[in-house]
């Protein structure tokens, strides 16, 4: 029976990894892509698109649990898979109608996914192999953003422009990766405890098998309503209230490190023939850089109040200088340029090193506040931390949206002064909530 819950985790893992290479590859150049697109009928913008994506995500997450209580974890990740294959397919014979409409799908499936994973991880887990199966399904899932984006250095590297069929077969070959990822989730077989509650739902209505639906509907229902009006009593309380800042600010530096700043390293013309390869060798960095700060941070500093607070400020001081570096290297109309280069000259020369060095702080610095604020919703709310998590997803995901449809049109010194005053007040917020709750430890000692 373990043995079939390791393989189950293991196949998750490959599955996410496998969508993820395409769906992240994809993320990180599609702003590029699009505006190299040789079709004067298409209007989309890739920043658009990932605005739609992570706004309609933030608010499926509230209907997504009761999709997986009805038709089960399995079902859902691949219909979610095959969203975002389809989306993938889009940029093989691009039209801006199916751009948007599967900006809207894949946002969707994006909710179904995540929350059916963390339903089916749980469901193969014991108390004593739930951290071992985490760590195994992340550690798959952190390698996505370097094969991808491996693939697109080879290719890309020596061209100035994207040419039609460079960017078929690479999304040809994206579609393959998601495809073969989606098809994994098939292989998936049913835990113990899943069979075991299916034969007693079974042996309840037999006679009639469309009451075991309606009864899982209506009971998935109720658990919706009942954790949304949680979420609301916890928005109305004042370490939810305090930690927003913080949990804004790792949606604006999740929409710049993942969409924004590889495409302001493709459109940099100092970089001249190299500049399209470093967008793929920057998101293998940065993604060094979240392994790198997950191992450590999160590992080593689980469930210790005094280093989350010096991780926290090791994570702002990071991207500050991640901030200041890129504010110095790449010109400033990097992220707003319609051509395919920019035409403004940055304060100092170009330094690949120093472009990449940003790639690799901005990933750290992420990972940094990431974890420490998974670690300290999971202290504070140990009994709710379902909507308390959904609550972090949910602001989060609604300022990424925000920063992906202002990336377009703001130039990079405001975008990185916006990031630094939200950080910094961010910062300061997470360490009064970190205060009060070692105070709440400490008074019951007087």
């Amino acid at each position: 029976m373990a043995d079939r819950r390791t393989f189950n985790v293991v196949i998750l893992g490959l599955g996410f990894l496998f969508i993820f290479t395409a769906f992240t590859t994809c993320g990180n150049v599609e702003q590029t892509v699009v505006k190299s697109l040789q079709n004067n009928t298409f209007t989309g913008s890739g920043y658009h698109s990932l605005g739609i994506i992570y706004g309609v995500f933030s608010f499926a997450n509230l209907l997504a649990p009761t999709v997986v209580a009805v038709i089960g974890p399995k079902c859902t990740m691949f219909l979610s898979g095959l969203l975002y294959s389809g989306y993938i397919a889009v940029f093989i014979i691009p039209s801006t109608w199916s751009f948007y409409l599967t900006s809207v799908l894949i946002g969707i499936g994006a909710a179904m996914l995540w929350t059916a994973q963390g339903h089916f991880l749980v469901e193969n887990s014991e108390a004593s192999t739930i951290n071992r199966n985490t760590g195994v399904f992340w550690a798959l899932l952190q390698c996505s953003m370097l094969f991808g984006n491996l693939y697109i250095y080879f290719d890309w590297n020596g061209k100035t422009e994207i040419s039609d069929s460079s960017r078929k077969n690479i999304f040809v070959s994206l579609l393959v990766t998601s495809v073969l990822g989606t098809l994994s989730f098939l292989v998936l077989r049913k835990s113990h405890h899943a069979e075991e509650l299916l034969s007693e739902e079974e042996g309840q209505s037999l006679l009639s098998p469309r009451t075991m639906y309606k009864q899982r509907a209506n009971s998935a229902v109720e658990d919706a309503k009942l954790e949304f009006r949680t979420m609301l009593q916890l928005l109305k309380t004042k370490t939810i209230l305090l930690l927003s800042p913080c949990m804004a600010y790792s949606g604006l530096e999740l929409s710049f490190y993942s969409g924004v700043y590889g495409t302001c390293i493709g459109a940099t013309a100092q970089f001249g023939e190299s500049a399209k390869g470093l967008i793929g060798i920057s998101g293998i960095v940065v993604g060094i850089g979240e392994i790198v700060g997950g191992g450590l941070f999160g590992l080593l500093c689980k469930n210790n109040r005094f280093r989350r607070t010096s991780v926290v400020f090791l994570g702002l001081l990071v991207h500050f200088v991640a901030f200041y570096l890129i504010f110095l290297n790449i010109p400033d109309d990097a992220p707003v340029v319609f051509y395919t280069s920019s035409q403004s000259k940055p304060y100092l020369a170009p330094s690949v090193s120093i472009a990449l060095l940003c790639s690799f702080l901005l990933g750290l610095g992420d990972s940094c506040f990431n974890t420490q604020l998974y670690s300290i919703l999971g202290c504070v709310y140990a009994e709710q931390s379902a909507p308390a998590f959904a609550i972090f997803k949910f602001i989060q995901s609604v300022f990424a949206a925000v920063a992906f449809f202002y990336s377009g049109y703001i130039l990079l010194k405001w975008q990185l002064l916006l990031m630094v005053i939200l950080g910094f007040t961010g910062t300061l917020c997470f360490f009064v909530v970190e205060w009060v709750q070692n105070l709440s430890v400490d008074l019951p000692e007087y």
